[in-house]
């Protein structure tokens, strides 16, 4: 098979699904909805091709044998036909649609089409690899996202291994395009991004290819052909996967990170500020300015800040011999974080036992659910340690979404590097967040919108405000579970944990904001940081060279949960005896994952009819 059959094969159907579903093939619509759905339809088949990895983790398993075309070509021309789209969706009336989730899909479409539009200018396809992201970081862990139970399910994997080099080929190009046109990453965040592909390009594999882990799946396979299906895969593997992240690996680390820039100001890259605001509204789905946000992280930080120290006061560490005496609220906060941050009272010993550490906390967080969410998804998920080659560059954890269709769980991956910067303290916080009921339950009821009716187009948006908002959300409502005082903080330390990590996103306000708009250096957003924070500096660190890569993104979370706050809020006040918080988060969840206007118009809609019934 040639190697770059996928890709081809991608290209092609990038191209021509969309038309295949157009107006020629299903004839025009007689209705407004026929006509909505047809634009969802040409979209969604348009999103699967661009993403055939995604298609697969998802369980369109026909998308297997492919992997992406990166190519600038593919990108324009999407945005093209999303500008076509527009001017057709515009010409639906949307009051005419007689149901109000078709509205919102109106309303998403818009967004969505609106938004290529205008980021087209931006030429992301040129930035396809920082230290957090990449080919040589997401193809490796293929195995952990996909199952295999055909012959046929491994022979299309053979057919997308056989696509790597082609596909690296692609994305080393538009960093080259790049390089040439200026659009790259600050180098001091990139360091050793490039040591993940060297791994996956390791030459011990070119000797034992089936140690690889992309090997793992034929490794683990015992039905038909499976002698051929191994030789096979050690072919590809030894040949052709290796060297072609071995390839990548230096180009990485001896021709792009040095040419990356040395500024690391979003402001001061070839995009200017124009390219932060544009991040912003990506992010946020906001209308703010990077000076209306940097003010409120501010006010949230001097609001959080107040409540630590009566944690503080609640802890038993005024009675320790290492606390200072001292009118000086800096002071102390200073001795109570030192304290915090180098007490072996506070971190674990093996990574077991923090791993198993987190599962306890999710055994226990899962009977509180039902009283929280009237209707739960059905995916289960899992506590599973974070690769040990992505550790070092990585946050504190991720959440990896399952699939009903495959058979794979959710995960809530956690970090075990340095386990000296793993507190105890900030477990609750960071697994009601990562897995239940914050990603996870978010995750999962996704997967089950079309069940309810909705058109599966809304299972692949995705909106970090929403999303992100929806689990720091999450971690404040340890308050409301359990039988403690604080609900699952009554413990000072872990109440202190809560707002320490509350803390974290309200400094993500301040910090992104003034590394990307007013000149702030890497050096003083680490500072800042831990001035008002118990986070670790190697969790600070790698915080801030996230936002120093990943401009905007980091905004969403605390703007999100500052919004559904604020819509609880007025739910409670406006509905008093009939608000229930269960209907509340079945409202906020079972719409999936939307931009803030959109669920602050829906929620107000719930509750003036709740209030006139």
């Amino acid at each position: 098979m040639p190697a770059n059959l996928p890709i081809v094969v991608a290209a092609w159907l990038l191209i021509a699904v969309p038309s295949l579903l157009g107006a020629d093939m299903v004839g025009t619509p007689e209705s407004a909805s026929e006509q909505l759905n047809a634009l969802l339809d040409e979209d969604l088949a348009d999103l699967r091709s661009l993403s055939p990895i995604g298609a697969s983790m998802s369980g369109e398993r026909q998308y297997d044998a492919l992997l992406p075309d990166a190519s600038p070509e593919a990108a324009k021309a999407f945005v093209e036909r999303s500008r076509e789209r527009l001017e057709r969706l515009r010409s639906i009336e949307r009051e005419s649609l007689p149901a109000a989730e078709d509205r919102i899909s109106y309303d998403l479409l818009a967004y969505e089409f609106e938004l290529r539009i205008a980021g087209d200018r931006f030429e992301g396809w040129q930035v396809p690899v920082t230290q957090m992201w990449g080919p040589h970081i997401s193809l490796p862990q293929l195995p952990d996202r996909l199952t295999f139970t055909s012959e046929q399910h491994l022979r299309d994997y053979l057919a997308r291994l056989s696509g790597i080099p082609a596909y690296l080929e692609q994305i080393e190009t538009n960093m080259r395009a790049g390089m040439a046109g200026g659009r790259v990453p600050p180098r001091v965040v990139m360091g050793e991004a490039w040591r993940p592909a060297a791994t996956a390009g390791n030459e011990i594999y070119r000797d034992e290819p089936l140690a690889h882990p992309l090997a793992r799946p034929f490794v683990e396979w015992d039905g038909a052909n499976a002698d051929a299906m191994r030789d096979r895969a050690s072919e590809i593997i030894a040949a052709r996967v290796v060297p072609a992240f071995a390839e990548f690996a230096a180009f990485m680390r001896d021709e792009y990170i040095p040419a990356c820039r040395a500024t690391i100001a979003a402001s001061d890259s070839v995009d200017g500020l124009a390219g932060y605001e544009h991040q912003i509204r990506i992010m946020t789905t906001l209308d703010l300015s990077a000076r209306e946000i940097h003010e409120i992280g501010l006010s949230e930080v001097a609001r959080i800040r107040s409540e630590m120290f009566k944690v503080i006061q609640r802890s038993d560490f005024l009675q320790t011999d290492g606390a200072p005496v001292t009118d000086d609220p800096d002071d102390l906060f200073r001795a109570f974080t030192d304290y915090l941050r180098s007490d072996p009272r506070f971190y674990f010993e093996s990574a077991d036992e923090l791993l198993d550490g987190y599962r306890a906390i999710a055994k226990e967080v899962d009977p509180e659910l039902p009283g929280l969410i009237r209707t739960l998804p059905r995916l289960t998920y899992g506590v599973r340690e974070m690769p040990a080659f992505m550790a070092p560059t990585s946050p504190t954890a991720y959440y990896y979404p399952g699939s009903v269709k495959n058979g794979v769980p959710g995960y809530f991956v956690a970090n075990t590097y340095r386990l000296d910067q793993r507190p105890k303290y900030e477990m609750i916080a960071l697994t009601l967040h990562e897995a239940a009921p914050g990603h996870h339950i978010q995750n999962a009821v996704v997967l089950e919108l079309e069940e309810q009716g909705l058109h599966p187009w809304r299972m692949l948006q995705g909106y970090t405000a929403f999303g992100e908002g929806w689990a720091l959300y999450s971690e404040r409502l340890g308050l409301d579970m359990s039988d403690g005082e604080r609900g699952m903080y009554d413990d000072p330390y872990d109440d202190f944990g809560r707002l320490s990590y509350e803390m974290w996103r309200a400094m993500r306000l301040v910090v992104d904001t003034g590394v990307h708009a007013f000149g702030w250096s890497r050096d003083r957003a680490i500072e800042f940081m831990l001035e008002n924070s118990a986070l670790t500096r190697t969790n600070i660190e790698r915080e801030v060279d996230r936002y120093i890569s990943w401009p905007g993104q980091a905004l969403g979370y605390k703007l999100g949960e500052l919004e559904i706050r604020r819509l609880r809020a007025v739910a409670e006040e406006s509905l008093g005896d009939r608000f229930d918080i269960r209907d509340f988060h079945d409202q906020l969840l079972w719409s999936g994952s939307v931009p803030l206007p959109v669920l602050r118009h829906k929620i107000e809609r719930w509750i003036e009819t709740n209030r006139e019934r």
